[in-house]
């Protein structure tokens, strides 16, 4: 069964979480089809951006307990290699070259919050509820700490890691854990594939790319190692052809087209 679904339509991949009786849990093959997902999106050159979202009322509910219950009886072999592969989604979907955006058609908890927090950008319906809950049932929310301190700190990622409190969709957007709220389902997909569509019309495959690339590389170096790092990567990229087009555009005055 593909509980996966991807749609390509105007250089836009719609990858959607297709288990709405779970509410699209997460369980090892949804995680698998996924990052085969992402992965084929990467690959294709038809494709400019990638939005996830999930079929039903719900984005993601998180893991499926049911699949945790037979975690249980793994060994730490299993177990390990089982949550190496939820990395590897989450490590996917960041570092991937192309923009990703989040579109929040419902409740986003556990790992379905921690995919969100792995997008690029995130845009939610108004009812939309937002939680890291896994020390509520005796778990941890490990995998997704890593990106969460990145994206909105180490204080408010301390308050919802450890709380596992759930948070309406007006608090998400004032931690920086989302980047809009819109009123419905309908607003909600016209307002994605408009802000994707600005971004494929107005700015370089190449140029998102390597900006993507850098702002994850250089929160790991000191301000020398950026700055270094940062001066080799713009002589690059004024060498590039994407560069060369662009400013060729500007100086006559001419349209470009992404």
């Amino acid at each position: 069964m593909n509980w996966i679904q991807t749609e390509i339509k105007d250089r836009l991949a719609y990858i959607s979480i297709n288990r709405p009786e779970k509410r699209n849990a997460l369980n090892d093959k949804v995680v698998l089809e996924l990052i085969q997902a992402f992965q084929e999106a990467e690959a294709n050159p038809e494709v400019k951006i990638i939005i996830l979202t999930g079929q039903g009322n719900t984005f993601c509910a998180g893991a499926d307990l049911e699949y945790l219950k037979q975690l249980q009886n793994n060994s730490y072999e299993d177990n390990l290699k089982d949550s190496q592969q939820l990395m590897l989604l989450y490590k996917t979907i960041y570092q991937l070259s192309k923009i990703v955006i989040a579109q929040v058609n419902g409740h986003a908890i556990a790992g379905g919050c921690g995919l969100v927090t792995v997008c690029d950008f995130s845009f939610s319906v108004a009812d939309a509820n937002y939680g890291y809950t896994e020390t509520r049932i005796g778990f941890i929310p490990a995998i997704v700490m890593s990106f969460l301190v990145r994206k909105i700190g180490e204080a408010r990622a301390k308050e919802l890691l450890l709380t596992g409190n759930v948070i309406h969709s007006q608090q998400a957007l004032n931690y920086g854990l989302i980047n809009q709220i819109v009123e419905d389902e309908n607003a909600l997909a016209k307002t994605v594939y408009e802000f994707a569509q600005e971004i494929c019309i107005h700015n370089s495959s190449q140029s998102l790319a390597m900006t993507k690339k850098m702002m994850a590389e250089i929160q790991n170096m000191s301000l020398s190692e950026s700055l270094k790092y940062a001066a080799e990567m713009n002589a690059q990229a004024r060498s590039s052809e994407d560069c060369k087009k662009g400013i060729d555009a500007f100086l006559n005055k001419s349209t470009i087209k992404w």
